[in-house]
């Protein structure tokens, strides 16, 4: 769950009070001071920082290197479990107890920078470094507040040599060709189903998206101000995904705990859409590296996918707001982005680490790179956490019991329009 923030969050976001909005001119950081660029010089005093999961658990050997670089300096990293962290932020939120910089998940952004507790990203830092998709996850109403930390993509994994079997060579490039592709691997190379996919349930809209997005959809509407889960790009996509099911391509009956790894080891279900974490888990099983690679999610007007992974911020409450921004574009320097990744495996952020060999080395990870070069995020509103549970139950019904798509989108945006954008 450390690369999919979202899941491990969804039902706890759903669920949470509405915050407080944070006021702008105590504890060091005033009205004035927010927005404004980092000054010249080596960063000074001490900086608290959460961070979760693992990336928590290793982000204090990497800022030893920024103390040792500026000697006044001292971050004092936070570990946090992922399922907790929801909670403890929109506490300390509410109560003015912030860090000075944080970890965020991608989905948050849009209801935290909502409830005024994020200090707009300053000037100085180059936006157009960042792989776009995940640069407009930073944003709300136009405005950035962060910087993309590390990135994950999508991708369809497939057991090269029973794709051999099934009769294909190459791996498709358009929705026809995957399900072409994965009713072979049924008929010709022996699977019980010719891929996995998830069947509605938390996150679903992860795997559903992706699709959606490669038929051209905008998830907003009215100059991005409103939501639009039923138009004819999505619908197509639902009904192109619940084919799967219905066809007896993909199991309906899927179990809540997945065995995508033996399965895919067995050969039972050989094909399976997921991020870059799966590589090192499916070896680890036994799956050998040449029988098996990954594939862009195939185009229906043009390949595109999910981009996930964490953002950088800066809190308008913090006491130390410039040596926090300096330890931000440090971890946002290209050369630190790949120290980064051979310490953690999180993909950079930044477009031209990925020029270095400890990335290219790897064809499997250059097709996650070309990958994220073209993936998109869900827009920054600060209901999406909300408004989203209301998609993953009526895929559900979508993909298990057969439910009307067009109804299932009209339930999503009657309720989405209830909701509202939070903005």
């Amino acid at each position: 769950m450390r690369r999919t923030p979202a899941l491990a969050v969804a039902t706890i976001a759903a669920a949470a009070l509405t915050l407080t909005a944070c006021g702008r001119g105590d504890a060091g950081s005033t009205a004035s001071e927010t927005g404004k660029d980092v000054s010249a010089g080596k960063a000074t005093g001490t900086i608290t920082v959460w961070a979760m999961g693992a990336e928590g658990e290793n982000l204090p050997k990497l800022a030893k290197e920024f103390e040792a670089a500026n000697p006044g300096a001292k971050v004092n990293v936070t570990a946090i479990p992922w399922d907790a962290a929801y909670q403890k932020f929109t506490t300390a939120i509410t109560a003015g107890t912030t860090p000075d910089a944080a970890m965020v998940g991608t989905t948050w952004m849009g209801e935290f920078a909502g409830n005024d507790a994020l200090d707009p990203t300053p000037p100085s830092i180059d936006k157009s470094v960042f792989f776009d998709g995940a640069q407009k996850t930073t944003e709300v109403n136009g405005t950035s507040f962060g910087v993309p930390w590390y990135v994950e993509t999508r991708l369809v994994y497939y057991r090269t040599d029973l794709a051999k079997k099934a009769g294909y060579a190459t791996p498709p490039t358009d929705w026809d060709g995957l399900k072409s592709m994965a009713k072979a691997m049924q008929t010709k190379a022996g699977a019980k189903y010719g891929i996995g996919l998830q069947a509605g349930g938390v996150g679903s809209w992860q795997s559903i998206m992706p699709f959606a997005w490669s038929a051209d959809a905008d998830l907003t509407k009215d100059g991005g101000k409103a939501y639009n889960f039923d138009s004819p790009q999505v619908l197509e996509a639902v009904k192109y995904y619940q084919s799967y099911f219905n066809d007896g391509i993909s199991d309906k009956a899927a179990p809540a705990t997945p065995t995508t790894e033996p399965d895919f080891k067995s050969g039972r279900v050989p094909m399976f859409i997921s991020g870059p974490w799966m590589m090192s888990a499916v070896e680890k099983v036994g799956v050998k590296k040449d029988q098996y690679d990954v594939m862009p999610i195939p185009a229906k007007t043009k390949s595109s996918s999910f981009v996930g992974g964490s953002d950088l911020v800066v809190f308008k409450k913090s006491k130390q707001r410039d040596t926090a921004w300096k330890f931000v574009q440090w971890l946002s320097d290209p050369k630190t982005q790949v120290k980064w990744y051979q310490m953690s495996t999180d993909l950079p952020a930044v477009k031209s680490a990925w020029q270095d060999p400890a990335l290219t080395a790897d064809k499997k990870l250059a097709t996650f790179g070309k990958q994220l070069e073209t993936a998109q995020a869900p827009p920054s509103f600060p209901t999406w956490e909300q408004v989203v549970a209301s998609f993953d139950t009526e895929m559900e019904k979508v993909t298990k019991k057969g439910a009307d798509p067009a109804a299932a989108l009209k339930t999503v945006q009657q309720q989405a329009d209830s909701i509202g954008t939070g903005q």
